[in-house]
């Protein structure tokens, strides 16, 4: 028996026995969830077990499974901010007063294959899904939290897209999601990538950054927001010395090119659009190596938080800036995790596994024997002292604002039903009609923060800006040091905000720092030139052909030559200018000829010397004036002679002007045009053959 689902992208027509016997080999039975009763259920989708196939299969028997790998402390933060949102509103007397929220937290596992089966799973209420069918009836189900990478947030964002069930990803800003004709279920309370790379370059714009580099992956996303910061930038008058695109598998052999090429580079702003992996790739090449002075720029601060939590990566990022984008904090979640026991939440299938992953312990079993040397696990140990590196900017309370704008919506849907007359059951609704309410949802969350979307289901959000900077003992820290909003725009620019004292290098190479701790750069005086260390101002070295050396005493003679012998032969024209042959070769464009001559030669003087503002100003100009002058007077006797050997040809068309019988009968235009023509000494030429050919007709 076959079932063709409606879904044949992700899984085409199966058979329905696929799903029994076969299924069982493809993912464990008994996968870990967390699960907690409720009026409304939420769902909960977080990478917090890595899986792992454990051999590759040669496809003669079925494969052993998804293995657990390893276990994402920070996965499971972002998994319990979720409990404690709805913890929180459950409690809450004003919002879903009458409504206990409950939840289903599955492991996405990071990869494409576990979060399309758990989503499923979720949907059809089964361990192993049947796509479309669901066989058990219970709480209904309001919306789905999850998905990190780009690749989960697409597949799953197709898939939910189909049914109209609501979707809020906390972390994927991938720019194509904002579609909503193929993704009209699809809501996040991050800003678009696109939004986030025009931010980061009207940073490097505000620090009049002129000479940068650009780093990023040979993906889609890193081909777009490469090409758009290059956009920004150059619009901008900002030099880009190359942009490098770095294999998004990781390839040693190409990130040691980049390495070798950023040796050679003059640039000292890297702006980087990589992955975090390939990005600690590059800084440990780095190491060592005799780069200095580089301000690394990101769009995420996460890249920085982890590259800085690394040994020996600091000295390389110091100075680091990046970009975090805005959100509500979860007053009280720090305690929350502090008084975390896996005792308290026996229904939690993940604590114990993250328990000994954190605390470096093993379980007692009852019907293993305890080895020596390993350390048993409690359960009384406390997170307080196992706090994710840089809490300031980890975000581990982000599915926080998703789970509030569920619940909001659930209340404006219910709210607004019974304000119409229609009565909107809280246990029987359809997960289109909370969509419309997500869309429009508007409220503020309990630290403050306005939580609005926009048409395309992107949160409206600005930009936190964090500097790398070292304490007196050494240790970096990531300082909170201004702020960007995009919606607050003069222009192509959006409004930058930094505190006073912020600690900046000068990288122009006109500039020189003052002080340290200053928000701008000094400019060079014009006669001077920043060191290398950008730390003082040089004089300027001047550099110019002077007269006294032989190569410029040699220049100078041989345009005073070709001066003089012009003048000469204007000398010889100016005394002979009566004669025939003179008056024949029009007197005045050969005076103009043999004067601009003369004056181009001398244009050469002007570029010796030393230079000052007159002779700048003169060089080119009164060269471009004068050789023009001569060569349109060369040109205007060419012209003469040319109409003059055609003027004699019998039958010529030209002569009708030129007839010396009808010279005083023509209109004055044409006198014109014929004086524009030739001069008067060849209208005498003209005069002469005519009466010539006159003459001889009256002797015959």
């Amino acid at each position: 028996m076959w079932l063709c689902t409606l879904l044949p992208v992700l899984f085409g027509c199966v058979s329905v026995s696929a799903f029994s016997s076969p299924r069982a080999w493809l993912l464990p039975r008994q996968r870990p969830h967390f699960d907690r009763p409720g009026d409304v259920i939420l769902g909960g989708s977080f990478p917090i077990f890595y899986l792992s196939i454990g051999t590759l299969s040669d496809f003669t028997v079925p494969p052993s499974g998804l293995l657990t790998s390893d276990v994402s402390k920070w996965g499971y933060r972002v998994a319990q901010s979720f409990v404690f949102a709805i913890e929180e509103i459950n409690r809450s007397a004003h919002l879903l007063p009458n409504l206990t929220l409950g939840f289903s937290i599955r492991n996405s596992a990071d990869s494409v294959h576990g979060a399309v089966h758990e989503t499923m799973s979720f949907l059809s209420r089964q361990e192993e899904p049947i796509p479309n069918y669901t066989c058990q009836h219970g709480s209904p189900q309001a919306a789905l939290v999850g998905d990190t990478r780009s690749s989960l947030s697409v597949s799953m964002a197709r898939l939910l897209g189909l049914y109209k069930f609501p979707q809020i990803s906390y972390s994927s800003s991938l720019p194509s999601l904002s579609d909503k004709i193929q993704f009209p279920s699809f809501l996040r309370t991050v800003t678009s990538d696109f939004t986030s790379c025009r931010a980061v370059t009207q940073l490097i714009i505000h620090f009049q950054w002129s000479w940068v580099i650009i780093l990023a992956h040979d993906d889609d996303f890193g081909e777009q927001a490469s090409s758009l910061a290059i956009q920004e930038l150059s619009s901008a008058g900002v030099c880009i010395e190359f942009a490098l695109h770095v294999p998004s598998h990781e390839s040693m052999e190409k990130i040691g090119e980049i390495v070798q090429k950023m040796q050679k580079c003059t640039a000292r702003v890297v702006l980087v659009f990589l992955s975090n992996s390939n990005f600690l790739l590059i800084l440990h090449g780095l190491l060592g190596v005799p780069v200095s002075g580089q301000v690394w720029v990101s769009k995420d601060t996460t890249h920085m938080a982890l590259a800085l939590s690394t040994p020996g990566i600091s000295q390389v990022l110091f100075g680091t800036f990046g970009l975090l984008y805005y959100s509500s904090r979860a007053i009280g979640f720090p305690e929350f995790l502090a008084n975390l026991r896996p005792s308290q939440t026996p229904e939690d299938m993940f604590i114990k596994k993250f328990w000994e992953f954190t605390f470096d312990c093993t379980w007692p079993h009852q019907s293993s024997p305890v080895t020596e040397g390993v350390q048993l696990c409690s359960g009384n140990e406390s997170l307080i002292n196992k706090q994710y590196p840089f809490p300031e900017v980890s975000k581990i309370d982000v599915a926080y604002t998703a789970v509030y704008s569920i619940a909001h919506a659930l209340h404006d849907m219910i709210t607004s039903g019974q304000q119409d007359g229609k009565s909107t059951d809280s246990q029987d609704f359809q997960p289109w009609q909370l969509l419309q309410a997500l869309r429009n949802v508007h409220f503020k969350t309990p630290d403050g923060s306005e939580i609005i979307f926009d048409a395309n289901g992107d949160l409206v959000k600005k930009f936190d800006i964090f500097q790398a900077q070292k304490t007196p003992k050494g240790i970096f820290r990531l300082v909170h040091v201004g702020m960007i909003d995009p919606q607050v725009s003069s222009g192509n620019k959006m409004m930058v905000h930094l505190k006073k004292e912020i600690q900046v290098s000068c990288l122009n190479a006109d500039m020189t720092l003052v002080l340290v701790y200053m928000k701008r750069c000094l400019l060079c005086p014009k006669e001077q030139y920043s060191s290398h260390t950008r730390d003082r101002c040089l004089p300027r070295t001047e550099i110019f052909l002077a007269f006294e050396e032989p190569l410029g005493f040699m220049l100078a003679l041989v345009a005073l030559f070709l001066a003089g012998l012009a003048v000469l032969v204007l000398g010889v024209f100016l005394k002979h200018r009566d004669t025939p042959v003179v008056r024949a070769n029009n007197r005045t464009l050969s005076y103009f000829l043999l004067i601009s001559l003369s004056l181009c030669a001398l244009c050469a003087l002007l570029f010796l010397g030393r230079p000052s503002v007159p002779t700048c100003l003169l060089r080119q100009t009164t060269f471009a004036v004068v050789f023009t002058v001569a060569v349109s007077s060369v040109l205007a006797k060419t012209l003469t002679v040319v109409l003059a050997f055609r003027v004699t040809r019998p039958g010529a068309r030209i002569q009708v002007c030129l007839r010396p019988t009808c010279w005083e009968e023509r209109a004055d235009f044409t006198n014109l045009f014929c004086d524009f023509l030739l001069p008067p000494e060849a209208h005498t030429v003209l005069h002469l053959q005519e009466c010539e050919k006159r003459d001889e007709g009256m002797r015959m």
